[in-house]
C-alpha cells in the first residue's frame, strides 16, 4: 500500500464548497487516495452518491444521523434501501445514538437507528456508528445484531466512528467485529487517556479519519478539518506504538479495503 484512506469526511457539507475541489486535490497530493462520504440524512446521502459518481477514489456511505432521527418518514427506508444498490455506496452511516445532545428524543434515535441495522444487513453493507453518551443504550442494540453482521462479513462489519469512549468498551467491540475510527482529537495535548487507549489497541483494527469538517488535529484546532490532515493521525499513532508510520498507514487502508471492500489503488 502507498496511500491513506480517510474514511470519514462530510464533504458535501457547506464548509467545503467554496473549495472543495481544491480540498479533494489536496489530499491526493498527501497521499489520502481513497475518501468515504457519510450521509446524515437523505439530502446528504444522496449528495454523498453524486460526489462519488464524480470521482473514481470517492465512495458514499448513506444514512440519517441520531441528531436528525426526528424526521425520519417510515418512506425513508425504501429510499435508504434503493440508494444502496448503488455501486459507490459501500457502508450504511452514519447512524447510531446521541444522548449528548438529544437533538432528537431517545425513543425516536433507538427506532430509526434499528431500521437502519435492518437496512444494512438486508443491503450487507457495514456500518458506520455514532455513539455519544449512549454506550449503554446502544450496545445491546448492537449485540443483538452482531452474529447476523458476522455470518455475512468475514473481517469486520463496521467502525465506532471518532470513538470517544473507554478502552474496556473498544476491546468488546473488536471482540464482537467492529473496529475502531481514530481522528485528530487523539494529536491533542490533554488527551491522554485517548493516546493510551491508542496504544493499547490493534493497529489492525484502527482505521483513520478526520470527521471533517469537524475535530482538526494539532496544529489546526480551530480551523476547518481537511483529508490531507490524515498522514498527522497517521504520524501520532506511529509514535504512540512506536512503529514507523508507512506501517500505521498500510495496515489501516489494508483494513478500510477490507471493510468497505472498495477497489484497492497503488
Amino acid at each position: 500500500m502507498t496511500f491513506f484512506c480517510d474514511t470519514h469526511c462530510h464533504l458535501t457539507l457547506d464548509a467545503y464548497q467554496e473549495d472543495l475541489e481544491l480540498v479533494i486535490e489536496e489530499a491526493r497530493n498527501h497521499e489520502v487516495k481513497k475518501i468515504l462520504v457519510p450521509g446524515i440524512d437523505l439530502e446528504s446521502s444522496r449528495a454523498a452518491i453524486k460526489l462519488a459518481d464524480q470521482y473514481e477514489f470517492i465512495y458514499a456511505a448513506i444514512g440519517v444521523h441520531p441528531h436528525d432521527a426526528q424526521t425520519w418518514k417510515p418512506y425513508w427506508c425504501n429510499e435508504l434501501k434503493d440508494m444502496a444498490s448503488n455501486p459507490k455506496v459501500v457502508a450504511i452511516g452514519e447512524i447510531g445514538l446521541d444522548f449528548y445532545r438529544n437533538f432528537s428524543p431517545p425513543a425516536i434515535q433507538k427506532h430509526v437507528f434499528q431500521v437502519q441495522l435492518e437496512i444494512a444487513l438486508e443491503a450487507e453493507l457495514p456500518v458506520i456508528l455514532h455513539e455519544r453518551n449512549s454506550a449503554d443504550e446502544m450496545w445491546p442494540m448492537i449485540l443483538s445484531v452482531a452474529d447476523q453482521f458476522s455470518t455475512i462479513f468475514q473481517y469486520a462489519w463496521g467502525v465506532l466512528h471518532s470513538f470517544s469512549g473507554t478502552l474496556a468498551y473498544a476491546q468488546e467491540a473488536i471482540r464482537h467485529g467492529l473496529l475502531v475510527g481514530i481522528s485528530g482529537p487523539v494529536t491533542y495535548t490533554k488527551a491522554i487517556e485517548k493516546q493510551q487507549m491508542t496504544m493499547e489497541l490493534p493497529l489492525d483494527r484502527i482505521l483513520l479519519e478526520t470527521d471533517g469538517p469537524y475535530l482538526p488535529p494539532h496544529p489546526y484546532r480551530g480551523k476547518k478539518n481537511l483529508p490531507q490532515y490524515i498522514p498527522i493521525i497517521a504520524e501520532k499513532i506511529a509514535q504512540l506504538k512506536q512503529c514507523p508510520v508507512e506501517q500505521v498507514r498500510d495496515v489501516t487502508t489494508s483494513s478500510a479495503n477490507s471493510l468497505f471492500f472498495w477497489r484497492s489503488e497503488h
